[in-house]
This record gives structure tokens, C-alpha cells and sequence, in this order.
């Protein structure tokens, strides 16, 4: 009977308890197990509203991308990734997670792209944003200059209504420049005094504008001298210059009738280098003693040198350049100086041609104009403090004078 009561409290208890594993090793610790085994969910995209449009006003090959960022979602980075015609994607650009617009460029007209913009957190990305395609083109007229472009057109068009009038024969009046009125008693004194008469051309090649300038003043000084029967010398310091100094030089004797007195040789080259040719020159200044000297086009460091040497033989020096750091030198030291665009407008004063007069009287009016402008807008804005009227003026001038 004690055994039988035993073995009934046994079955009562239920089976024996199992001995207690290492910790973790639970049916709680199992389960734990499997959920971190789930992969995480993707973070929620920052990017809404992606948009791709062709940038405005450019020569082509870019697309804008521009969108919003949605409010508490953050980003690390985000991840822009593009398509050519439905292509492979690829990697653009990593741009920090704040931005919210991005240019693409170097890219080809006419082919549409695609985009996506992804948003990266931890290491993990969103969906991405997209796709949404754009094609760059090159645009023909920039639409925030078209103010300028107005004010090209108004004053193209007086500068050819000059060209017009001075065609048709109205005289064109244009003032008196000194140095250039003083040509004709420069090589009479030279010619009286039986001296030669120097001109110095400058000291760089047919690509520079006071060159070429000087090269037409050349034509005029060779026909005066050509006429009155003095003797021209020409050194320079380039061969282009040389020959065209020459074919100048030639020209203007056959056009005074004296082609038996041109001579080749008169026009000759001395170096390349600044300052020796600078020493050549002031060799033929103080042996010959010349009693006119001509220093017209691009001069540096050497024109003190020049004009000094010049003066100390006692010749009649006639100078001019638009180089604003070389004309004080010439001021000091000549006779008569040809300041800045007085240089380029000698073709017009002294051939008198009508297209060319028209022309300067043209680009006077229209500085003219440019200077009313200037002087204009700075009164419509000072007053503007104070007076509504002037600061819509000043405004209005601003929009249309303003260059992006």
C-alpha cells in the first residue's frame, strides 16, 4: 500500500523538471533570435516632388534637378543616379542630405535623360524618388538680357544712321586733334630742314589694334613725305610689321606720284628684343638727328627711353598709344600726344572717308548716351530715398542695364 501511494503522488507532480541550460537557450531566447534574423525595413525617403527640367538661359548641355525635403525625415546623403535614353543607371553624385537642388552637366543636347534621387541613412536606402527624364537644349536669346539687347539694337542703329548721313554727304563735324593736324608742319620743318623724318610703329605684331592703327597713320605720314620729297626711315621690331610697313609705304608714293623715290630699305627690321630695339632706335635718333619723330602704337618700358632720346636731338615729336600707364611719359616728353582713342580714330580724321566718319560720329553719340544713362540712373537712385517716382526709374534701369 506505500508503494502504491507513492507512486500516485509521482504521477501527480508531473514529470521531472529539466536541468537549467546555459542562459540564452530558452524558448524566449529562441524567439529573440528569429526576430533579429529578420532584415531591418528600409528608411523612409526625405525626397518628395523630384523634378528634372532643361536649364534656362544656357548654351545646353545641363539639367536642373530640384525637389523638397519631406518634414522629419533626415537623410546622411543622398543619392543622385541617371539614364541615358532608358540606358544603364549610373552614379551621378553624393550631395549631402540638406541639399535640395543639383545641376547635372557635360551632358549631350537632344538626349533625354533619366533620374532618381535616393535618400541614405546608416548605411541603408530608401526607395528612391523617380524617375523623371528631361532633355537639355541650348537656348537662342537669354531672357534677362534682353534688356541689353534693346539697348545693342537702339545704338547699332544711330551709329548707322551716321554711316547714312555721312554717305548721302552731310558733313560730319569732328574735332580738331592737335597731334594729328601737326603731320603736315612736322615733315615741312623736316623737309626745310633737310632732315629725315622717324617713325616708330610700336613694338608688337599685326594682331594688336594700336599696330594696326598706326600702320594707317603710317599711310599718311609716307604720302606727306612722299609729296614734300623728305626722307622717311621706319624701324621695327617685328617681320609682319615689316611687310606691311612696306606695302603701306610703297602704296602711298604711288599715290603721290613719286614711286622713282620710294625706297625699299627705308623700312627695315632691328630686333625682336624690347630694349635693344629701343638701343637701335636711339642709335638712329642721335646719329641721324631726325627732325620729326613719329611714336605711334603699343609702347611699354622702352616710351621714357624713346621720347627723352627724341627730345634731346631737338625734333618735333608727335607720340600717342592707349596704354594708360605709358601716355604721361609721352605728355612729359612730346609735342604733341594722341591720348588713348584719338589713336584709332586718326583713319577717320585724316582720310575723311564718309563710312568712317559716320562711324566715330556714331559710337560718340552712342557713349553720349551711355553717359545720360549712367548719370541718369545715379539721381533716380539717390533721390529714390525719398521720392517714389525716381526709385521706379532706378529700378527700371537696373533691370534692363543688369548682366547675369
Amino acid at each position: 500500500m506505500r508503494l502504491f501511494g507513492l507512486l500516485a503522488l509521482a504521477l501527480a507532480a508531473g514529470p521531472a523538471a529539466q536541468p537549467a541550460g546555459p542562459p540564452g537557450t530558452g524558448p524566449v531566447a529562441y524567439g529573440q533570435a528569429a526576430a533579429d534574423s529578420m532584415p531591418s525595413p528600409p528608411p523612409a525617403p526625405s525626397v518628395t516632388g523630384l523634378a528634372a527640367r532643361d536649364v534656362r538661359d544656357d548654351a545646353g548641355g545641363a539639367i536642373e534637378l530640384s525637389w523638397e525635403l519631406v518634414p522629419g525625415v533626415t537623410a546622411d546623403s543622398l543619392l543622385v543616379s541617371r539614364s541615358a535614353d532608358g540606358g544603364t543607371w549610373e552614379t551621378v553624385a553624393f550631395l549631402p542630405g540638406a541639399e535640395v537642388v543639383f545641376t547635372d552637366e557635360g551632358l549631350e543636347d537632344g538626349v533625354e535623360y533619366s533620374y532618381t534621387v535616393t535618400s541614405l541613412l546608416g548605411g541603408a536606402a530608401s526607395q528612391p524618388a523617380g524617375p523623371v527624364s528631361a532633355v537639355p537644349s541650348a537656348q537662342w536669346l537669354h531672357s534677362k538680357r534682353t534688356g541689353m539687347l534693346i539697348i545693342l539694337v537702339l545704338l547699332s542703329g544711330v551709329i548707322f544712321w551716321f554711316i547714312d548721313q555721312g554717305r548721302k554727304g552731310r558733313k560730319l563735324y569732328i574735332r580738331e586733334i592737335a597731334g594729328l593736324s601737326a603731320v603736315d608742319d612736322a615733315v615741312g620743318r623736316a623737309t626745310e630742314m633737310g632732315r629725315s623724318v622717324l617713325y616708330i610703329p610700336g613694338i608688337m605684331g599685326m594682331d594688336d589694334i594700336q599696330t594696326i592703327a598706326s600702320m594707317i597713320i603710317l599711310g599718311r605720314v609716307a604720302g606727306k613725305t612722299a609729296e614734300y620729297g623728305a626722307d622717311l626711315q621706319v624701324p621695327v621690331c617685328n617681320s609682319v610689321v615689316m611687310s606691311v610697313g612696306q606695302e603701306i609705304v610703297k602704296e602711298a608714293y604711288l599715290a603721290a606720284g613719286r614711286p622713282d623715290s620710294y625706297r625699299r630699305d627705308n623700312v627695315f627690321y632691328l630686333t625682336d628684343d624690347q630694349f635693344g630695339y629701343a638701343a637701335g632706335v636711339d642709335g638712329i635718333m642721335v646719329r641721324q638727328r631726325p627732325a620729326a619723330i613719329f611714336m605711334l602704337g603699343t609702347f611699354y618700358a622702352e616710351s621714357l627711353i624713346l621720347a627723352e632720346t627724341g627730345k634731346s636731338v631737338g625734333a618735333i615729336q608727335i607720340a600717342g598709344t592707349a596704354m594708360p600707364s605709358q601716355l604721361p611719359f609721352f605728355i612729359a616728353a612730346c609735342d604733341y600726344t594722341l591720348i588713348g582713342e584719338e589713336l584709332f580714330a586718326a583713319s577717320a580724321y585724316l582720310s575723311r572717308e564718309p563710312k568712317l566718319l559716320g562711324s566715330l560720329k556714331g559710337q560718340d553719340a552712342a557713349k553720349l548716351i551711355i553717359m545720360l544713362v549712367i548719370v541718369v540712373g545715379v539721381l533716380a537712385a539717390s533721390i529714390g530715398t525719398w521720392w517714389a517716382p525716381a526709385a521706379s526709374l532706378a529700378d527700371f534701369l537696373r533691370r534692363i542695364l543688369h548682366v547675369e
